[in-house]
């Protein structure tokens, strides 16, 4: 199994990845929290409420205090994975992963505010659009310092 296999099973579960690479309590670690942030923040009634277009509800149902803490765990995970499987080498590669958490969190903390051509796009849409800015500012920054 390559790097990016185990990247692709971290991304569809925080420690997933881990339990591939054979690190067994980091695994176990990144399971918890994962499962403690998604039921302290009601996660999963966020993204049914959000699927049905339910924004309002979705955004009553959030627990933001908890929810501001999934990006870094989950990007943190995908990353982690990435990287013990032998990925990552050059430098900075961990930049798109970091800043892409840290533009999902920002998501998150305006998901009540911002809106798109007038529509409130709530906790879960704006903050997985949040992944596309975030990528490409860490990869733009990973291209500028590595050149240095």
């Amino acid at each position: 199994m390559n790097s990016k296999e185990k990247l692709f099973w971290s991304i569809a579960f925080p420690g997933f990845g881990q339990f591939l690479n054979g690190k067994y309590i980091k695994g176990i670690v990144l399971l918890i929290l994962e499962f403690l942030v998604n039921m302290r923040s009601n996660f999963n009634s966020i993204i049914i409420f959000s699927f049905h277009g339910e924004i309002g509800k979705a955004i009553d149902q959030a627990d933001f205090q908890w929810l501001m803490f999934y990006p870094c765990i989950y990007f943190f995970s995908i990353w982690d994975a990435y990287k013990d499987a032998g990925g990552g080498k050059e430098p900075y590669s961990f930049l798109p992963f970091a800043f892409t958490a840290y533009f999902v969190t920002l998501g998150v903390i305006f998901s009540t505010k911002i809106r798109f051509f007038g529509v409130l796009l709530g906790p879960i849409w704006l903050p997985m659009i949040s992944v596309i800015p975030g990528v490409l500012t860490g990869f733009l920054l990973k291209k500028i310092l590595a050149a240095k």
